[in-house]
């Protein structure tokens, strides 16, 4: 019967039972990355099918259309394969990194604006931590507003607040399927159609799903075809979920229906994806039913029930309180009915708002961003947001359809995540506020960096949430999860991402919203003073201090945490170190202070065992003990060509081999501030290039995580930046495509993106400096428009379209011979600064040539050292008269003094006081 009236209803969760939950999400959360790909393993044939036409492959150099169905192709809704469209979405592929039963990629397919705390797509049972997955056997549960992208959470983040259309028998509420196993339904093949802003499905039983999204509320239209409800003598039907997330974590909440206005609020507590079991997050949601009065409720209901199939429906509350007997278990909601059967398709139109504050701002979300219901303008105004970001960098016409697409595709990734949630979060605060942080080991190496390219103005908003972060809790937020603290990867690796920020744009930090002296207070704080729990936030600080490195089995009296990874760790707190050395010297710190985080970041050498050989090779990163005694673990452990299962590569409190997700081979080349110390440190450029050659040949590289990423440009280092290009190639075709599988591993936040998006560019950055390596191009020109910087266009002189392929021919033109800027001759081939890429003013205009040549370049310019990459022990970077002590171990640095008040932030030569635009 039809209620004229709020009804309440509230779970509350038995006190006490929280010791018994220990199921799907206690623990497995922390292990994202357990599964190891075959290294070796190359992508499948490249497909990429228009929007409704069957699959064909591509050839991966011109990228044009060829043979005929290729069966197992992505779906995208694309433009055909030339490129006269001027819109770039048109090149985006977003099921790119949704293959389903694996883990190359977990990318979010569904609608998003950028960076939208709203993500909907369908939530897909079984394995899917982003929600979708492409076309499998697994059922769809319904649709969520809120996921999260690229991140290899156990069973999946988010995923709340499912609503799934259903058809009930003879139109009756009392035969909907409303638990998740009778509700869910498989999808009709090649039905998954997308573009950013929109995304449709098709369930088996043919009911279409279509939605769109603004950043924190979603429309959604359900059409239900005539045939199905006259079998089934069934109008149309929703079910909406109220306590289910994807890992099936609810530990209670509250849900209210005005039955008369159509409109239903509901909130709930779930726990972390990928932090202390302990740890939980609300969320709140808003829904509209009536469609501004051309829809009706003609039934609805209250459900409960669990698992076991149990399932209750009662139209006559006011107030119903139930205790979960098994937490997360209990399963309720409501069911509506909208009609009855007709001779007609009929489309049920949804409206609704989230928020991580109340119910209230939920509603109110979705009432200021959709206001109209206009479901084909909230799409156009979704493409608007992507175009303005797309657009910010233009390839030259020429360049081949499958490159223009992979680069698109790569770059609208690397605007999915974070999550913006400003003005929704769960503390107050007049700051910017992001979610879906996890983590800044993922993306301190390449996703920021490239952001830096050309949207300075987001950077600098998610710099601000970092620093709100450590003002509100106390320590940067490194890996934020649903809201919470998540568990740190490596280091504390949100200090370079600050760092990053503050050495390319601390000049105009206040015009972009930054405050640059809590910044480096903030840094320093997360640097410097021991965490009580480094394991989600700061660092193990005090023996990181004593001993230059973190001792294996060592008591900290000041700090707790898991007891692993303690050789990984110690080369990434020295970086994080180096990073802020850069910073203080881009702020006009005094000497000794960036004297003393420089020193700090030599200690690398530290964790280095010279008498450690594998495959005659010797001197490996090992953990020791603090006695300085190394603890030996096989250089070959947590690399591709490891098979036993039973090794622990990640979080585990079992990984005792010293390092984190990759193996010792591929950490013995981590030490992005010093590539000529490290060199040395090996034995020297012969021996580093044999090294280098035998470390891919053997098949050591692991290209599914993110320690692999400086390795296929340390060629550099030895001056022969040929033999990076020849890789780097190599790992493009090899292990990235416009397949579902196209991807090496998990995409971690656009992490993999930037990653390809910087190869593609010809580029790769060492972050926390203004440092770019020069590679190759495989377009024959781009240019970059920065707000803040100005106009880059890089021209390709002489671009051989023969040099893509994953080997480059004999006689292709793949290698850079000489740069010119604005027409003058720029020395190196290996190197290039951020002030050299932009001409430091958002009016200027800057012109790189590179001239491309056959001949495999040797070294690195007519200048000299000052034509490599710069590294520390070769007084690169921070000039410093200890310089040259960096071929040895440096002693352990003593604890700085108090740091002074801060200094005004010094003004970096490219970045211009000119107030900056979105």
């Amino acid at each position: 019967m039809l209620l004229h009236k709020t009804v309440s209803l509230a779970i509350l969760v038995a006190s006490g039972l929280h010791v018994a939950w220990a199921h799907r999400n206690a623990e497995p959360a922390r292990f994202r990355n357990v599964r190891r790909r075959d290294a070796t393993t190359p992508q499948k044939p490249l497909t990429q099918p228009a929007s409704n036409e069957p699959a064909k492959t591509l050839d991966k150099t011109t990228g044009a259309a060829s043979g005929g169905n290729a069966g197992s192709g992505s779906r995208a809704a694309a433009a055909d394969t030339d490129t006269k469209t001027t819109r770039l979405t048109d090149y985006v592929n977003m099921f790119v990194g949704t293959e389903a039963n694996s883990d190359p990629g977990d990318v979010f397919a569904g609608a998003s604006v950028p960076f939208g705390m709203a993500k909907v797509t369908v939530n897909i049972e079984g394995y899917a931590p982003a929600g979708y997955v492409s076309f499998s056997d697994q059922k769809t549960r319904g649709v969520s507003p809120l996921h999260d992208s690229g991140t290899g959470s156990s069973d999946g983040s988010y995923g709340n607040f499912c609503i799934m259309p259903v058809l009930c028998k003879d139109n009756s509420i009392d035969a909907c399927p409303t638990l998740l196993e009778p509700r869910e339904r498989l999808r009709l093949k090649d039905s998954d159609h997308g573009t950013p802003g929109y995304f449709t499905t098709t369930l088996d039983n043919h009911i279409k799903i279509e939605v769109t999204s603004a950043r924190r509320s979603t429309l959604e239209k359900y059409t239900f075809p005539a045939s199905e409800m006259k079998q089934l003598n069934s109008g149309p039907h929703l079910v909406l979920d109220w306590t289910n997330d994807s890992p099936g974590t609810f530990r209670g909440g509250e849900l209210t229906a005005d039955w008369e206005r159509g409109r239903l609020m509901m909130n709930g507590t779930w726990q972390s994806s990928f932090g202390p079991g302990s740890f939980r997050y609300n969320a709140f949601q808003c829904v509209d039913l009536l469609f501004q009065g051309k829809q009706r409720l003609t039934s609805h209901a209250f459900f409960g029930g669990n698992r076991q199939g149990m399932d209750v429906k009662r139209t006559d509350l006011d107030h119903w309180v139930r205790v979960s007997q098994s937490v997360g278990q209990y399963q309720a909601g409501a069911v509506v009915g909208l009609g009855t059967a007709t001779d007609e398709d009929t489309t049920v139109v949804v409206r609704r708002g989230v928020s991580f504050k109340s119910a209230e701002n939920a509603c109110r979300n979705m009432e200021q961003e959709i206001p109209t219901w206009d479901f084909e303008a909230t799409v156009a105004a979704s493409q608007s947001q992507w175009e303005d970001k797309l657009q910010r960098i233009q390839l030259a016409p020429d360049t081949t359809d499958y490159i223009r697409r992979l680069f698109y595709t790569s770059f609208y990734r690397t605007f999915l995540s974070p999550n913006n949630a400003t003005d929704d979060g769960p503390f107050e605060t007049t700051a910017p506020y992001f979610d879906g942080m996890y983590c800044s080991w993922d993306t301190f190496r390449t996703l920021f960096p490239f952001m830096s390219l050309s949207s300075p103005k987001d950077y600098a908003e998610i710099v601000e949430n970092y620093i709100d972060g450590w003002r509100k809790e106390g320590w940067l937020p490194e890996c934020r999860a649903n809201q919470v603290k998540g568990f740190i990867q490596g280091g504390n690796n949100g200090v370079p991402i600050l760092a990053d920020f503050a050495v390319k744009y601390s000049g105009v930090a206040k015009q972009l919203g930054v405050n640059i002296d809590d910044l480096w207070t903030a840094m320093t704080h997360d640097i410097d003073v021991p965490s009580p729990q480094w394991e989600y936030e700061g660092r193990q600080a005090g023996p990181f201090k004593k001993f230059g490195f973190v001792p294996f089995g060592y008591l900290d009296a000041e700090s707790v945490g898991e007891q692993t990874r303690e050789a990984s760790r110690s080369l990434e707190y020295s970086f994080g170190d180096f990073a802020a050395a850069m910073t203080a010297q881009a702020l006009g710190k005094t000497g000794d202070i960036v004297e003393h985080y420089r020193k700090s970041a030599l200690n690398y050498h530290l964790n280095f065992d010279a008498n450690v050989k594998s495959d005659g090779f010797t001197t490996f990163v090992q953990k020791r003990f603090s006695n300085g005694t190394f603890v030996y673990t096989d250089p070959t452990f947590c690399s591709p060509l490891d098979n036993d299962q039973s090794h622990a590569c990640s979080l585990q409190p079992e990984n005792s081999f010293g390092t984190y997700e990759s193996s010792p081979w591929e950490y013995s080349f981590y030490s992005p501030q010093d590539g000529a110390g490290l060199v040395k440190l090996l034995g020297g450029a012969k021996t580093f290039e044999a090294r280098l050659d035998h470390f891919f040949e053997k098949g050591y590289y692991g290209p599914g995580n993110e320690p692999s990423f400086d390795t296929p440009s340390m060629y550099h280092h030895i001056g022969k930046p040929y033999k990076s290009i020849e890789r780097v190639r190599n790992v493009v075709y090899t292990y990235f495509s416009l397949e579902v599988g196209g991807l090496p591993g998990n995409d971690d936040n656009a992490a993999m993106a930037s990653l390809l998006a910087f190869y593609l560019l010809g580029l790769y950055p060492v972050p926390g400096t203004k440092e770019f390596m020069v590679l190759s191009p495989f377009m024959p020109g781009y240019t970059i428009s920065n707000p803040v910087l100005g106009t880059l266009t890089v021209t390709v002189s002489n671009f051989d379209p023969k040099t893509l392929n994953k080997t480059i021919p004999d006689g292709a033109r793949a290698y850079v011979s000489k740069i010119t800027i604005d027409g003058k001759a720029y020395s190196s081939v290996c190197r290039i600064s951020l002030d050299d890429l932009f001409p430091g003013s958002p009016d200027k205009k800057r012109q790189i040539t590179l001239q491309m040549t056959d001949k495999k370049v040797d070294g690195c310019g007519a200048d000299g050292a000052s034509d490599w990459p710069m590294s520390l022990s070769t007084g690169g970077f921070i000039k410093s008269d200890a310089a040259s002590t960096a071929a040895q171990p440096v002693s352990p640095a003593p604890a700085p003094a108090p740091a002074p008040a801060p200094a005004p932030a010094s003004k970096p030569v490219s970045a211009a006081a000119a107030e900056p635009k979105n």
